[in-house]
């Protein structure tokens, strides 16, 4: 049986509690969550004590630890991004393989930094949505998509993500500016393509689900609710990655969407207004 273990801001959080029983079941048994350690106890959730004693896990008290005694390493702190490089600088110096939960970094740079130190030390590495593997895009004809018009719930800062990804997987990386045109509660911004290409993606609150419209360069167009199980092809998909050493998403792509992830949160300052992408 092969040893994950966790390495997260604090432990009592929703994709800490999943990961382990799901991964688990997929692997059939030949991958399991050993080991955790959260950085931090954070007031009104359950200390990374009582959690670890709770999911059975053993608590280490080091970052080091839980490198030298897992076979392969998570980084969640999926809700903290600005901790996502100081939690990966001695896995991603490990050579084992280290999945890091969205969103992978707070801004271009850090994501460059991460992807450099990882290459540099023969990490695989990789990072995602888990919509990315929704079958609803998957299945999709990619070729000739022409605009996107994306939907989804949540707050931008965490959940923004969640449409950028999809978006970058399905239209390709060379997005040239962004533009907000959303308001506080709604946020959205415009991603424009060098080839006139572009895609919205719309924050319309808790109550509305993930659903895309798309045009294509011939005329037809598609609308998708994502109702299919995303997160279990995300866990399928990430037991391929340690098993094969292969991530399972380019490089090129995660750094795209760290920079216009970054980029929209400073074009929500200057509403209505192009700004251009490195």
């Amino acid at each position: 049986m092969k040893k994950i273990g966790f390495i997260d801001y604090f432990l009592d959080e929703w994709h800490a509690e999943k990961y382990p029983g799901w991964i688990e079941k997929a692997s059939s048994g030949s991958m399991k969550v050993a080991y955790a350690y959260g950085k931090s106890n954070i007031e009104g959730k359950l200390s990374n004590a009582d959690w670890s004693e709770k999911k059975g896990i053993q608590l280490l008290d080091s970052i080091e630890a839980i490198v030298e005694q897992s076979d392969y390493l998570v980084v969640l702190s999926p809700d903290h991004p600005e901790y996502h490089e100081e939690l990966s600088l001695i896995p991603l110096r490990s050579g084992k393989p280290t999945y890091i939960d969205k969103t992978f970094a707070p801004d271009r740079a850090a994501a460059l930094r991460m992807f450099e130190l990882a290459d540099k030390h023969g990490t695989p590495m990789y990072s995602t949505s888990a919509l990315r593997f929704a079958s609803e895009y998957t299945e999709l004809e990619k070729q000739g998509i022409d605009s996107i018009c994306s939907l989804g719930p949540g707050r931008f800062e965490n959940y923004s993500i969640h449409q950028v990804e999809p978006i970058v997987s399905l239209m390709g990386t060379e997005v040239k500016r962004v533009m907000w045109t959303g308001t506080a509660n709604t946020p959205a911004l415009l991603i424009g393509y060098g080839d006139g290409r572009q895609a919205t993606i719309n924050l319309y609150g808790w109550e509305c689900p993930f659903s895309t419209a798309l045009s294509y360069e011939a005329g037809s167009s598609k609308f998708l609710k994502i109702e299919s199980d995303f997160f279990g092809a995300f866990i399928e998909n990430l037991i391929g990655f340690f098993e094969t050493q292969k991530p399972p998403v380019p490089q090129a792509e995660t750094i795209a969407i760290a920079t216009i992830l970054e980029f929209g949160m400073n074009a929500a300052k200057t509403p209505y207004q192009w700004l251009e992408l490195p």
